[in-house]
């Protein structure tokens, strides 16, 4: 898959989802801790699809790949610089790092194969994904507003049984539950929160938006709102506003060597 103007190498354009993308996805600290976690005892880290650094851990040696020179201009300062590489071709040695990550990336991969067996290539260690089960994407309520947003994402993640065949090893797939007051938005974070998707940001943050078309965000935000506005949005989901935490769609697959 050819890369775009700002070197992005999947098919969401990351020169216009990085205007906003900070604002509205600071890591979960609670999401972190069970992605570190599956790190074990690492000393050094690869985070592909590094992006803005969300999830890096602070107390390891992390090298971060990110091809998008516009995410990676929006890399904090104390963080470490960018590689400007991709998945599919990782400028290291075998076995170069104890560990890998990478969150909320692989369904931006134009070859999933190649990048998963990379990942592996040069991981001693574990590797940890962070992403969506495609299969669970549509059990969202936003799939009753804007269902083409959802069919996106399920047609764009892979499978959890895709990603343990193309890393190998023991490989287990951990659901993560999301917490009400979630700071990292990407959809089902507002599970409890539907308002704070009428903001055109919190949307822009999630990159498959980008892809349906004015058309359909216009009518999500005329229906939501006045679902909102006469109690219709409460009367069918209004539980969930006190539901300290969503069990839907986010899982992290892990794969140790054997």
């Amino acid at each position: 898959m050819p890369r775009m103007s700002d070197g992005s190498a999947g098919d969401a354009d990351y020169a216009v989802i990085s205007r906003s993308y900070t604002d509205h996805r600071v890591p979960e600290p609670r999401i972190a801790r069970i992605v570190h976690e599956a790190l074990g005892g690492a000393r050094t880290v690869l985070n592909v699809g590094a992006g803005a650094g969300s999830y890096e851990p602070a107390d390891r040696e992390v090298t971060p790949v990110e091809p998008s020179a516009s995410m990676r201009a929006a890399r904090p300062a104390h963080l470490p610089a960018a590689v400007d590489a991709v998945a599919e071709d990782l400028p290291f040695a075998d076995g170069a790092f104890d560990a890998a990550m990478t969150t909320f990336s692989v369904h931006q991969w134009g070859d999933l194969p190649a990048g998963l067996a990379e990942l592996r290539r040069v991981t001693a260690g574990p590797v940890a994904v962070l992403t969506c089960d495609p299969g669970l994407v549509r059990d969202f309520w936003l799939y009753e507003y804007a269902p083409e947003v959802l069919d996106t994402e399920a047609r764009r993640y892979p499978s959890p049984k895709s990603l343990a065949e193309g890393l190998g090893g023991n490989v287990r797939t951990i659901p993560v539950p999301i917490p009400l007051d979630c700071s990292d938005g990407f959809n089902e974070a507002y599970y409890g929160r539907p308002e704070r998707l009428l903001d055109e940001g919190a949307r822009l943050s999630c990159s498959a938006w980008s892809f349906v078309g004015e058309e359909v965000e216009r009518r999500f935000v005329e229906h939501l709102s006045r679902d909102l506005a006469d109690g219709t949005w409460d009367r069918r989901h209004g539980r969930l506003r006190a539901l300290p935490e969503l069990v839907g769609s986010l899982v992290l697959v892990v794969s140790s060597p054997e």
